[in-house]
């Protein structure tokens, strides 16, 4: 109990910001396949997450939506980055890495095999690649290019879910908004900064080879 009062650990070195931008993919995705599908089957949703059509349903949607989670993620924190810590180089490769290792600690999902979770990671590269490509975004817009695959990933019945899209949408501006404050507030800018300078050449190396 006492742990819930605990701060959060500061993000100073490359591999706290893996740690954060694999738990915030994971969290943002998730939690929108989870509370959108409670909110959709309404007093039925004990009994629905208890079906293995369904349960096995949000697994495959949630591994699919995880890369998506990833871009999102790398691009909130990218912007801040480059926002905050503007003398800084090698930053946005140093999300790339971090973005890229985050992805990697994970085995092929069953539900999607190796073809789909290949195809998934040369998309996420492809995604990251263009990070530099325009200004920063502001958090609340990043999401703009992701909401409607996201959201056609959800778990319901299509017909059931087509007036649905502005609410996701939303979903996603808010907690990106929300993760963007939480990653200002817990990084540690001259420790991360002293670390993707020491680390640039390798995160260069590393994104350019993906």
């Amino acid at each position: 109990m006492f742990g819930l009062f605990k701060r959060k650990p500061k993000i100073a070195t490359l591999a706290s910001l893996v740690d954060f931008i694999d738990a915030q993919s994971a969290f943002v995705v998730q939690k929108g396949i989870y509370e959108y599908s409670r909110a959709r089957a309404g007093h039925y949703s004990k009994v629905l997450f208890r079906e293995p059509g369904f349960l096995s349903a949000v697994e495959e949607a949630r591994w699919k939506a995880f890369p998506l989670g990833l871009a999102m993620i790398a691009e909130v924190v990218d912007s801040a980055l480059r926002r905050n810590t503007p003398a800084v180089g090698g930053a946005t490769a140093a999300v790339e890495a971090a973005t890229l290792e985050a992805f990697d600690r994970y085995p092929v999902p069953l539900s999607l095999g190796d073809a789909a979770w290949r195809a998934a990671r040369d998309a996420l590269v492809v995604k990251l690649a263009h990070l530099t490509l325009h200004a920063p975004k502001r958090a609340f817009d990043v999401s703009e290019p992701y909401a409607q695959a996201y959201f056609d990933l959800m778990p319901i019945y299509e017909k059931l879910r087509r007036p649905d899209f502005p609410t996701l949408r939303n979903y996603l501006r808010v907690q990106l908004c929300n993760i963007y404050d939480e990653f200002l507030a817990r990084l540690d800018i001259p420790a991360l900064s002293a670390e993707i300078a020491q680390a640039e050449p390798h995160a260069v190396a590393l994104a350019s080879n993906d």
